[in-house]
């Protein structure tokens, strides 16, 4: 009985720590691929003078296509939804130049957890949702901010 009783309060007490790993492992990886996929957007850029085209949520975008695997861009993020380019769009009443949204599409809808956007935040901003580079947008989809 003292066994179980024991075991029990070990398996209670990690728990809390496996879902914190867990939150961190996604808050990483989402913030390695929004900076890969920036780094490429902004390279494009800089080479040619222009941003790429507008394209829909889960959809590649054509001129980045020897710079960026189209399987990570397609694939369903660890937050549902997919990625989307933006190029000249309004996200909380303020238009981008160029930005990268997670959205929802038919096949991958998007799971809002203001925790772990926030610990993505931590990742690759300043920690808060309402300032800096990830933001929460249009329709309370995150988004990463390249160029105002």
């Amino acid at each position: 009985m003292v066994v179980v009783t024991i075991i029990s309060l070990l398996a209670a007490m990690g728990v809390p720590a496996l879902r914190s790993v867990q939150r961190r492992t996604i808050a990483t990886a989402i913030g390695n691929d929004l900076r890969a996929f920036a780094a490429a957007f902004d390279v494009y850029a800089h080479e040619t003078g222009n941003w790429p085209g507008e394209a829909a949520e889960g959809v590649f975008p054509i001129e980045m296509a020897n710079r960026i695997k189209s399987t990570d861009w397609l694939r369903t993020t660890t937050l549902g939804g997919q990625y989307n380019w933006d190029n000249n769009q309004m996200h909380g009443g303020t238009r981008y130049r160029a930005a990268i949204a997670i959205s929802s599409t038919a096949s991958a809808p998007f799971n809002e957890d203001l925790d772990l956007l926030e610990a993505i935040d931590r990742v690759i901003d300043d920690g808060n949702l309402a300032t800096g580079n990830f933001l929460i947008g249009a329709d309370g989809e995150p988004v990463f901010i390249i160029a105002p």
